[in-house]
């Protein structure tokens, strides 16, 4: 009973990084930067995957310097690879980690377009691409599916072997 109230319980990492996304989507880059940073130590290069996940995502997103933002997505790509399907169960509305990957492959792509180096962003587009199967079909995945499709054009990527784009999201009836 107790480990069900535990896994039941909200993540309150998680609601504090959603509260600094908020403060961030607000317009406050630089105050949610230091928070992020302040939450980072505390949770530490060896904490929960998940928290250091979802942080670093949203930390890449504070950054000035384009080379900062790409080690933050990098972080954040790299403790998505330690997560487990399970581990993300245990948090309530998480999405599977394969959802992850398109985000995460899309943003380092986006990171190495910005510092000049297009064959590595060519490569992160691709396995956003091939990752994409991963989304549902829903405001979130059709949003992410767009932005893949806004960064193949932006690179001159083809998309799919076939050649054939996805095209605008699809519309809800």
């Amino acid at each position: 009973m107790a480990e069900r109230q535990e896994q039941a319980a909200p993540d309150a990492v998680m609601t504090r990084i959603g509260q600094v996304v908020m403060l961030h989507h607000a317009g406050d880059r630089e105050e949610a930067r230091h928070r992020f940073l302040k939450l980072w130590a505390e949770i530490g290069e060896d904490g929960d995957p998940l928290h250091r996940c979802t942080l670093a995502h949203y930390m890449a997103d504070t950054q000035d310097d384009p080379c900062d933002e790409l080690a933050w997505d990098l972080r954040a790509l790299g403790a998505a690879e330690e997560l487990a399907d399970d581990r993300l169960a245990a948090h309530e509305g998480a999405l599977a980690v394969r959802a992850l990957y398109p985000s995460l492959h899309l943003n380092l792509a986006a990171d190495y377009v910005k510092l000049g180096h297009s064959d590595a962003a060519r490569t992160h587009l691709r396995r956003a691409r091939g990752a994409a199967d991963a989304l549902g079909d829903d405001t979130y995945g059709d949003g992410v599916r767009a932005a893949i499709g806004r960064m193949e054009l932006r690179l001159g990527d083809g998309g799919s072997p076939g050649g054939g784009g996805w095209g605008p999201p699809r519309q809800r009836p």
